[in-house]
């Protein structure tokens, strides 16, 4: 077990290289060191000492990926890639391009972002697959037919319609909730109880559908068949044995959904006016702010291989015939 984890880590390195490899160079595609200094001193005709001065203090006066005048191994070291890649990986996240102490920003953002995303992951979970088993209890059915219909009719709609139209019903016309802000301490619960509920809301269509078919394929597995032979009635086969056995599959698709636990929602976060790390992302990319850029996508990206590592880890757990080497 030991060494797989230690194995696992190993190929994570690579992984996280290219990312920040991918992301650098579509990143400077776009803009260039030049460019984001005019941006960011926000003047139109500012001067050339200005820039020059902007981009020393941020590092962006080196070559971008390969330094050819320097000697050695500093033909790699002393350019704008590694110096400002490498200390990703100490977890070093440094300053904006406006100044600002990234890492302290991630720290006051992720409670925002993790106040809706855990309640909307655990809520959703719960309700999508107790639906998910009631209309496989009832398959065949009339209910059955129409809980489809209705799933994919709500996995059609945009996730934007729930947004706008959760603001105006609930926000605007009944006025039970603030349409956006934001408090702090037990104040922030008026905030966040509309975009919960259309977190929960948004996905329960495309859960109760995916759900629904990992149950009916367990239903027809020869142990549901043998249970049923022992006399068990149909809920104790479903919400026992079946439930049981279609844990994999459940985990594998939780997997995808823990890195917004951290990283938030960019879209919810936007249109609510919440102060998490979805909306600290969507300001970077419009400020052109790369170091901001490049740590959150490092950050998804390192969370995201946490999440496939603890999934393979539960899989043992849930399944004794899981074996990690």
């Amino acid at each position: 077990m030991i060494s797989y984890i230690v194995r696992r880590i190993a190929y994570a390195i690579p992984i996280l290289i290219g990312v920040n490899i991918i992301t650098f160079i579509l990143f400077f595609v776009v803009n260039s060191p030049d460019d984001m200094a005019r941006l960011q001193l926000g003047e139109r005709r500012v001067t050339q000492e200005a820039i020059d001065k902007w981009k020393a203090e941020r590092g962006y006066d080196r070559p971008l990926i390969w330094n050819a005048p320097a000697d050695g191994v500093k033909k790699f070291s002393e350019t704008i890639f590694f110096t400002n890649s490498i200390r990703l990986f100490m977890f070093d996240f440094g300053q904006s391009d406006s100044g600002r102490d990234i890492g302290y920003d991630i720290s006051q953002r992720m409670w925002p972002s993790l106040a809706i995303a855990v309640p909307v992951l655990v809520i959703g979970l719960l309700l999508t697959i107790t639906l998910a088993l009631t209309v496989a209890f009832f398959r065949g059915t009339y209910l059955d037919t129409w809980a489809v219909v209705l799933c994919v009719a709500m996995m059609s709609i945009s996730g934007l319609f729930y947004i706008i139209g959760g603001q105006y019903l609930v926000g605007k016309l009944l006025h039970l909730v603030p349409i956006s802000g934001f408090d702090s301490g037990i104040a922030s619960v008026k905030f966040i109880l509309l975009p919960v509920a259309i977190g929960v809301v948004g996905g329960l269509g495309s859960g109760i559908r995916w759900y629904r078919t990992i149950f009916l394929e367990e239903i027809n597995k020869d142990y549901v068949r043998t249970a049923r032979a022992k006399g068990l009635s149909e809920s104790a086969v479903l919400y026992v044995h079946v439930l049981r056995n279609a844990l994999i599959p459940i985990l594998t698709g939780v997997v995808v959904i823990l890195p917004s636990l951290f990283m938030g929602s960019l879209i919810t976060e936007a249109f609510f006016g919440i102060p998490g790390l979805g909306s600290y992302t969507i300001d970077a990319i419009q400020r052109q702010d790369f170091a901001i850029v490049r740590s959150m996508v490092f950050l998804g990206s390192f969370l995201y291989i946490i999440g496939l590592l603890l999934t393979d880890l539960s899989y043992t757990v849930v399944d004794p015939r899981v074996r990690l080497q």
